[in-house]
């Protein structure tokens, strides 16, 4: 990933049902510093790391919502964009609202309900720093819908796809001016939850994928899925204390 341009994930963030635990695992698992906004922005954390902003987190909105990982994709315009998710069968969650002046965002659905942000910067870019140990380096789509996932991502920010397998599972490269810079996997067969709802998953890179899942477990993590060597490295999922997924990649 290289710096964030139109439909590129430029952002993650976190909501979660304990931001002061949340601060802890995290800081603790990635070598991040946590710098808290004022009452503005409601106490957001921003996750930095060497100084630079790679993902951020806050409270839950609301009742039930549970603790997850938000992918946000950059738009030169937040306003055009969310109305290619209604044009495309997707639905507007929260309609484009400024963030003071750090930028714009609206909040989406697909139309097998993953969830996504729009984001359009202003003051904040998005994060500085992807592909090194404790930043982001992939996003991806897990959904039971491919053919419909392709339909709509390419509507809505005009991605090209290059098909291809992990494993024996077809998996979806999309590709932003013949760049990859996502990826859609099929929830089908053994091992998806019948009631795992369709989702993106953030990786973050890290140096040891063994050692990193280790440490995260130290730390109150489960480990959902143990490393596993796949074409591009070794790759493990996790889930946090409070329940939010995330999966680390050591290529």
């Amino acid at each position: 990933m290289t710096a964030p341009s139109p439909g590129v994930p430029s952002w993650v963030d976190l909501a979660t049902a304990d931001l002061g635990d949340a601060t802890r695992f995290y800081t603790a698992m990635f070598g991040w510093t946590a710098e808290v906004s004022g009452d503005e922005f409601g106490g957001y954390t921003t996750f930095l790391l060497n100084g630079l902003p790679v993902a951020g987190a806050g409270p839950l909105f609301g009742e039930g919502q549970p603790t997850a990982w938000s992918t946000y994709f950059a738009a030169d315009d937040a306003d055009a964009v969310a109305a290619r998710v209604e044009a495309a069968g997707g639905k507007v969650l929260v309609a484009p609202f400024d963030v003071v002046d750090q930028g714009r965002m609206a909040a989406c659905l697909d139309p097998a309900g993953a969830p996504f942000s729009i984001w359009e910067a202003g003051t904040m870019r998005g994060a500085e720093v992807f592909n090194v140990p404790g930043a982001l380096t992939w996003n991806e789509l897990n959904t039971r819908d491919h053919d419909g996932a392709k339909a709509f991502y390419g509507m809505v920010f005009g991605w090209g796809y290059r098909d291809g397998l992990v494993g024996s599972s077809p998996y979806v490269i999309c590709e932003n001016a013949h760049q990859p810079v996502a990826g859609i996997q099929l929830m089908a067969g053994n091992g998806w939850p019948d009631d795992l709802l369709p989702h993106w998953l953030v990786y973050f890179a890290v140096g040891d994928c063994d050692a990193a899942a280790e440490h995260a477990y130290r730390l109150g993590a489960r480990v959902v899925h143990p490393p596993t060597t796949i074409a591009v490295g070794r790759v493990a999922l996790l889930e946090d204390p409070q329940g939010g997924r995330f999966a680390i990649l050591a290529s």
